[in-house]
């Protein structure tokens, strides 16, 4: 017996050291993708935009005019035109915003010099002079290969305005709006899809109860008619962050047949909505707190999609997260109420987190609109008269693209944490796919802002043979791209990859975004 004893003692040392050297060994950051069994596609309009008339987001920032001695066509901006569509962006939504709610679209048609001007209380008090308007809206969804998104007045307008707008709009036949439409020079009609019935009717939209916008929304999207073959995929104004009883008395109270999409705003803000704090002049407790913030939104989307599911359990209807970004203070010296800022690598850290969050929740969330596309809140594009730059969040978009209409692939993620004043958060965060040629994208942020991680990622179901990658990092977590430097951060080749039987080494840099390929 004591002989079986001291074997079985010394074979459980054995167990013990194995056991714990095989722990000592195992990485302490490993990804495992599983390539073969993705299920449901990532929308492409994720990947969408939002363009106010706000500031210098449609006036210098897309539309020039025709005489302007800026390269244009037809009054619309060449250099931005191009821009957008190498990130491939899937929709752009219009004319707001608060302005969609004192929009009237009859202003913004005919020849544009008999066109009548509105003081845009919401931004700033300026005049419009609503050169910019229908037209030369669908003209830039054309030249961009976009869909485009419009967001109807319900606040200030009328059932029969809104109902007139999409027979303007899309009505082939003879009619008083058809034969305006021809008179202003555009015989056939347009096509559009997404149609929003009102913006954020609990605020500027006109300060409305959930019960009371519900019963108006009804009255309003059933007079938004289907003509020929268009048809409207009708968009409900939904809550603002975490108002999960504006969702759910929507979703009671407004059945699939009126309603397609149910909007979500959602703002990551740096400090109080009251005093917001500087886009570049920002300590690592003020980047620990927007970060911690911005993966908040798996919250705040799981609330909203549970109450959704408990009143549409087939995902009939999709939610749409058609404002959303980092809202800092305006730049200093910049009109006030134009939300012009600046965009820096931490703002482009936020993107890529919140993309790959929208990821997860592919399933109900169909929609996202950042705000917004040039020289408001977090823009792609900053404008100065002729000059153009591309903002750190413009590269994830280029980075990212490859997600859409691509099959998310489910993944196991065990990463260390970033650890901050006693506080922390996952280090690492991660969303891949697998598009349509068959290779796998796989996007990795590293929140940490000053310390290298090595992640071991294994690609499973498919036998990988090569692996290239792209990275977005800079020097500091407050770089950001100006005029006179305009390639401060920019997307570069990544090397610090081996792939070797079917496993990936990575080294990933402090504060940086890894896109990688592999085939």
């Amino acid at each position: 017996m004591k002989a079986a004893a001291k074997i079985f003692f010394s074979l459980g040392l054995i167990f013990i050291c194995a056991f714990t050297r095989t722990n000592m060994n195992a990485p302490k950051n490993k990804l495992i993708v599983h390539a073969d069994s993705g299920k449901v596609t990532i929308s492409r309009h994720i990947y969408g935009q939002f363009s106010e008339h706000l500031g210098r987001g449609i006036y210098e920032g897309i539309w020039v005019g025709e005489n302007s001695p800026i390269p244009n066509t037809r009054g619309i901006r060449n250099d931005v035109v191009a821009a957008l569509k190498k990130i491939k962006i899937p929709n752009l939504r219009w004319p707001g915003g608060c302005f969609a709610d004192e929009y009237h679209w009859r202003d913004g048609i005919g020849p544009r010099d008999q066109r009548p001007t509105m003081i845009n209380t919401h931004w700033g008090g300026v005049t419009e002079d609503n050169s910019f308007g229908t037209h030369e809206f669908f003209d830039l969804c054309e030249q961009l290969n976009t869909e485009p998104y419009i967001c109807g007045n319900v606040g200030s307008g009328s059932v029969e305005e809104m109902s007139k707008w999409v027979e303007y709009i899309t009505f082939d036949g003879k009619s008083p709006m058809a034969d305006l439409r021809r008179k202003n020079g555009r015989d056939k009609p347009w096509k559009i899809k997404y149609w929003g019935v009102g913006n954020e009717n609990w605020g500027c939209g006109g300060n409305m109860t959930a019960e009371y916008y519900a019963d108006l929304y009804k009255r309003y999207a059933t007079y938004c008619r289907d003509y020929g073959g268009n048809r409207l995929f009708k968009i409900a104004g939904g809550a603002g962050g975490g108002d999960f009883n504006w969702t759910e008395v929507l979703m009671k109270k407004v059945n699939r047949s009126l309603m397609s999409g149910l909007s979500l705003h959602h703002y990551f803000v740096d400090g109080t909505w009251q005093k917001k704090k500087s886009a570049i002049q920002f300590d690592e407790s003020e980047y620990f707190a927007l970060v911690e913030k911005c993966l908040g939104l798996e919250t705040l989307l799981n609330g909203h999609i549970k109450v959704m599911k408990e009143y549409d359990p087939e995902n009939h209807i999709a939610l749409m997260v058609d404002e959303w970004g980092a809202w800092h203070e305006s730049e200093p010296g910049s009109t006030p109420g134009f939300l012009y800022q600046q965009n820096t690598l931490r703002d482009a850290l936020v993107a890529a987190l919140s993309f790959n969050i929208f990821h997860q929740h592919r399933g109900r969330v169909k929609m996202a609109n950042i705000a917004q596309t040039v020289n408001v809140l977090q823009a792609m594009i900053l404008t100065d008269k002729e000059k153009m730059i591309l903002t750190p969040t413009y590269h994830v978009f280029d980075l990212y693209k490859v997600h859409q209409d691509a099959l998310f692939l489910p993944s196991e993620l065990k990463t260390e944490d970033y650890e901050y004043n006693g506080q922390k958060i996952p280090a690492l965060n991660v969303s891949s796919s697998k598009a349509q040629d068959g290779s796998i994208n796989i996007s990795i942020v590293n929140v940490h802002p000053d310390q290298n991680i090595s992640l071991e990622c294994e690609v499973r179901g498919i036998k990988a043979t090569q692996v290239s990658g792209q990275i977005l990092t800079a020097p500091k977590l407050n770089s950001h791209n100006t005029f006179d430097q305009p390639a401060n951060v920019k997307i570069a080749e990544f090397n610090k990859v081996i792939l070797r039987n079917n496993l990936l080494k990575i080294e990933l840099p402090a504060k940086s975004i890894v896109a990688l390929n592999v085939n």
